[in-house]
């Protein structure tokens, strides 16, 4: 399976680390999206606006992150954004409407 990276997940995922400063986090999501590509239903499919975005959660310590993603076709995913929680289903609406 191929996998790409949207430029917001690039940009957040580069922030991310730099925050972070650990090793340990930088696993946790490579592993997150090695549990994506191997079984892609395994987030929940959103609805409306976002339809065909499937959104995966997972904790870094005790903060839940989201990651959205959806199938570009039958053998590519494509990561959308990841981030805490907060405002993140407005600024994933925000960022798809902008790149359509």
């Amino acid at each position: 399976m191929r996998i790409i990276q949207s430029r917001s997940f690039e940009k957040r995922v580069r922030r991310f680390r730099k925050q972070e400063k650990k090793v340990l986090e930088k696993k946790v999501l490579d592993q997150q999206v090695k549990k994506i590509a191997k079984d892609p239903s395994i987030g929940q499919e959103k609805r409306g606006e976002l339809r065909g975005v499937f959104v995966h959660k997972f904790k870094i310590h005790a903060t839940l992150y989201l990651l959205s993603y959806r199938m570009a076709d039958s053998d590519t995913l494509e990561l959308i954004m990841i981030g805490p929680h907060e405002n993140y289903y407005r600024d994933l609406t925000n960022y798809l409407k902008t790149r359509s």
